[in-house]
């Protein structure tokens, strides 16, 4: 049996949740009406639902409200300043269209711009177009930004246009299923840990995705195109990247500098060639860069029609390099180091669609160790102008003394297990990676 002081406090609580449920208001707002005013006014829990029509302006919210735009109703900055500025966390923004927000990056003008530790933010189904910064996110934790579009400025120097979306000292928080384009970089993460960016299309940018000083994040299924480089990882530990894809990118596909214990596994990486007009020397399409970066594992990667299949220079030892597909590279691996590397883990090495071995026993490994690179090579990365003697008489005998006599190679890359057959990532599952070609 409930005794009096019980009930007496079942009483109470249906009456507050009773009272809060009616306290929450919807306000619908007009452009003839104030919606900063509005916004000032609404208390935590409303929302404010912005009918049909352009709101000129730039404003704020400073309690934790719904701010929702119905079709055709957008916030129109005006070409300076922010155009929506949060100082509360627990808000949800849901189908807005902002534009026209400034381009002053020393001001990090953004069309969305959070700095005060913004907790349980969630920014979703929402288009942004403008100059400066898309989305700037800063010091929160626990924040979604999910299914939006943001497109920057194609008129403007790609130097001179803000981020799409950008994380700054961010933890805990959900970035998926977002389209950017033609931004400076699609999504920058800077001093951030924790953190999940999932299947994102950026196109037309600098790089895809750009890592600085971050820890333990998750990059995940993402698809780049149309860039210099897709996916830049750089100062960075602990990274998850996993299922991601580059294509037709002009530098690189992914490049790692100083990145350490850190996975990157399942990812593809298909046409990274520089243009012509852009060639200088020693500036090659390089499907995976790794510089400054060890203690890694680079595993089950597909690589194909890049310039330079894989490059690894300044220290980027204690890599593990297995079940990775190089496939039709003009130049499969460049490898400047002094030491000796072994690419194979357990009996697993890579497939190299120039590897010319065999395999007697059909275990589906090559009985004939794979050495993609000899002191030749190293001596035409040192000296690129001397390529022009590649297939003179002198360099065909030195190829030949160096096979015969293999105490005078120089130390490299040997794969002691070649695969037969193109490993995991193949042209039949490029799906089940989040492709979308």
């Amino acid at each position: 049996m409930l005794n009096l002081l019980q009930i007496s406090l079942m009483f109470l609580c249906v009456i507050w949740v009773s009272l809060s449920n009616a306290v929450a208001q919807d306000w619908r707002v007009t452009p003839d009406d104030n919606l900063q005013q509005v916004l000032d006014v609404a208390e935590d829990g409303d929302r404010v639902l912005l009918e049909a029509g352009r709101f000129k302006g730039n404003f704020e919210i400073r309690s934790s409200i719904s701010l929702i735009g119905r079709v055709d109703a957008t916030l129109d900055a005006q070409g300076k300043g922010h155009g929506l500025v949060l100082n509360a966390s627990d808000v949800t923004l849901d189908s807005l269209n902002i534009v026209n927000w400034g381009d002053d990056l020393t001001e990090q003008n953004s069309g969305i711009y959070a700095e005060h530790k913004p907790e349980n933010v969630i920014i979703k189904n929402s288009s942004l177009q403008g100059d400066g910064f898309g989305i700037w996110l800063q010091g929160g934790k626990r924040c979604q930004v999910i299914n939006n579009v943001v497109v920057g400025n194609p008129e403007l120097r790609s130097a001179d246009r803000g981020n799409g979306i950008q994380l700054s000292n961010m933890k805990l928080s959900e970035v998926r299923d977002n389209n950017i384009s033609k931004t400076r970089d699609g999504l920058y993460v800077i001093a951030s840990k924790d953190n999940v960016l999932e299947r994102n299309t950026m196109h037309d940018l600098r790089y895809g995705i750009h890592y600085m000083y971050s820890y333990s994040n998750k990059v995940l299924n993402n698809y780049a195109y149309s860039t210099r480089a897709g996916y830049a990882m750089m100062n960075s530990r602990y990274l998850e990247i996993r299922g991601n894809v580059s294509e037709n990118s002009e530098d690189y596909g992914f490049l790692m500098n100083y990145i350490i214990y850190s996975t990157i596994d399942r990812n593809i990486v298909k046409n990274v060639w520089t243009k012509p007009e852009n060639k200088v020397l020693g500036r090659d399409g390089k499907g995976l860069f790794v510089y400054n970066s060890g203690y890694n594992t680079i595993s089950n990667n597909y690589v194909e029609h890049t310039e330079i299949g894989i490059h690894l220079t300044a220290g980027s030892e204690k890599v593990k390099v297995f079940g990775n597909s190089f496939i039709d590279n003009p130049i499969q691996v460049k490898y400047v180091s002094n030491g000796l590397q072994e690419w194979s883990v357990d009996g697993v090495g890579n497939y190299w669609s120039n590897y010319h071995g065999w395999d007697m026993d059909g275990d589906g490994r090559g009985d004939v160790p794979f050495e993609p690179n000899d002191g030749v090579d190293k001596l035409f990365w040192k000296y690129p102008e001397a390529k022009m003697l590649m297939d003179s008489p002198a360099v065909l005998l030195l190829r030949w003394v160096q096979q015969q006599f293999p105490v005078l190679k120089a130390p490299g890359v040997k794969d002691s297990s070649p695969l037969m057959k193109p490993s995991l990532v193949t042209e039949d599952n490029l799906l089940l990676l989040g492709e979308r070609l």
